[in-house]
């Protein structure tokens, strides 16, 4: 009855998700039916308060940080109309007649800079429809180039990336956001190549067979703003937050003294390694955030506003991340859950592949990338560096699988981001999902089965 529980629940957290029930409510419901499936109901309370609120306030405490200063920074980024130069610059370089390319460069531009995709949306999407409706290219195809450039390569691959996606891993396997970087750029390429092939094959496709941009009442209109950044002045602020972090992570905090954190009130940690790559982001978003502030002092209509906004913007993603890591929390303490723990780990020899199916499965049950790779990691992410220990795999090849799975099931249909974007553009899942799923599910998962190969050959690198 117990694995039973866990199964129900888990069908009940994808189906409720999906009809728009919000997972703060749903995540300690569903976690305490499990729990009165395994028999335990005298442990209904201690359950919630001892172990869902403990694990939930824990990922707040350890991540927190980066939700708030990323949330702050594409606030910024986008008040200051930084976001929408990056996109017009990028769409004067490209050109207006390779709109798809244009759309999907300047919203991996935004995003690798630590633009939330939220605001790369919000900025981009008026740009693309504009370029889309000249060049006759259906309007359904702009949901797929924008997931194209914000939810793949930039979120899971490329190394260095803000994205709390690439930084979740650090404190399970004392990593940092440049884990296997040559893996990451490799995987990268393969979908950034891979995606924007098959949008413009899509499109040709479909304009020839005589459909065009359409009809549509309610697009948007491209306001000129005459008070934004130049392109090379508004790119300074991401330069910043990536130069800035590859400095933290391997240069400078790796050559710091920290000893101190062997004292109790520090954790009693032997060394720092399952904290520079967060203290490195932390640092690097930091930084943005003043010198962005800092340049555009004279533009800004109401920083107080943007900085509050933005703060509170930051609330409800980590609410929500935090209470799928409470519910995983309370599932892997039930006994039932020793099966489905065992047939995952068994799944292969190959703690690589064994990864990549437990991240994927639970990022594809929460539709979330954040809060199936936490809910994964926390319950197996021992076990999986001690098997990799065994194996003589990298750490960091740990990391760039958990990270590169945890974007590849999370889109699906039930997906927050998926059902937020296609909101922005004014379509449904019917006239575009088609197009999200090959770029953001099928393409990355070449890209991981590819990244596993490797590694599996040649280690990480």
């Amino acid at each position: 009855m117990g694995t039973l529980g866990i199964l129900l629940s888990l069908a009940l957290l994808m189906y409720l998700a999906y009809r728009g029930i919000n997972v703060l409510i749903l995540a300690p419901l569903l976690a305490l039916l499990a729990l009165l499936f395994a028999g335990d109901i005298a442990l209904l309370l201690p359950t919630y308060t001892q172990v869902f609120m403990k694990a939930m306030g824990g990922y707040v405490i350890q991540f927190f940080p980066l939700f708030l200063l990323g949330a702050l920074f594409g606030k910024l980024m986008d008040d200051s109309g930084s976001a929408r130069a990056i996109a017009q610059g990028i769409v004067a370089k490209v050109g207006s007649e390779r709109a798809i390319l244009a759309i999907v460069l300047a919203c991996g531009i935004l995003t690798y800079g630590g633009v939330s995709l939220f605001v790369v949306a919000f900025a981009v999407y008026p740009i693309g429809a504009a370029l889309f409706r000249e060049a006759g290219i259906p309007k359904r195809l702009i949901p797929g180039a924008i997931a194209l450039g914000s939810f793949t390569f930039t979120m899971t691959a490329l190394p260095g990336t803000p994205a709390i996606q690439n930084a979740i891993p650090n404190p399970f396997f004392g990593t940092d956001a440049f884990a296997a970087p040559g893996l990451g750029v490799i995987a990268g390429l393969i979908m950034f190549g891979l995606g924007t092939w098959w949008l413009t094959a899509q499109s040709r496709k479909l304009m020839a067979a005589g459909e065009g941009y359409g009809e549509h009442r309610d697009d948007p209109v491209v306001e000129e703003r005459r008070d934004i950044p130049g392109f090379w002045l508004a790119l300074l602020p991401i330069f910043v937050v990536i130069g800035l972090n590859f400095l933290m992570a391997k240069q400078i905090l790796p050559a710091v003294d920290t000893s101190y954190l062997a004292k109790p009130e520090f954790g009693g940690l032997q060394d720092a390694k399952s904290l520079i790559g967060i203290w490195s982001i932390i640092v690097a978003l930091g930084t943005a955030i003043v010198l962005l502030i800092a340049m555009h002092w004279k533009r800004w209509m109401d920083l107080k506003k943007s900085v509050n906004d933005g703060a509170f913007g930051s609330m409800l993603p980590i609410l929500n991340t935090a209470a799928e890591v409470g519910y995983g929390t309370v599932i892997a303490s039930l006994a039932g859950f020793v099966i489905i723990r065992d047939l995952v780990l068994g799944v292969s020899s190959n703690p690589l592949i064994s990864e990549a199916v437990a991240v994927n499965i639970l990022a594809g049950i929460t539709g979330s990338a954040s809060g199936g790779m936490s809910i994964a990691l926390k319950t197996l992410g021992a076990q999986y560096l001690e098997m990799a220990n065994a194996a003589g795999i990298s750490p960091e090849l740990l990391h760039r699988v958990a990270a590169m799975a945890s974007g590849c099931m999370d889109t699906l249909p039930h997906n927050g981001a998926v059902i937020s974007l296609l909101a922005i553009c004014k379509l449904t899942h019917r006239e575009s999902y088609k197009f999200i799923f090959v770029n953001t599910v099928a393409f990355p998962m070449v890209a991981l089965a590819v990244v596993i190969a490797l590694g599996t050959l040649f280690g990480s690198f």
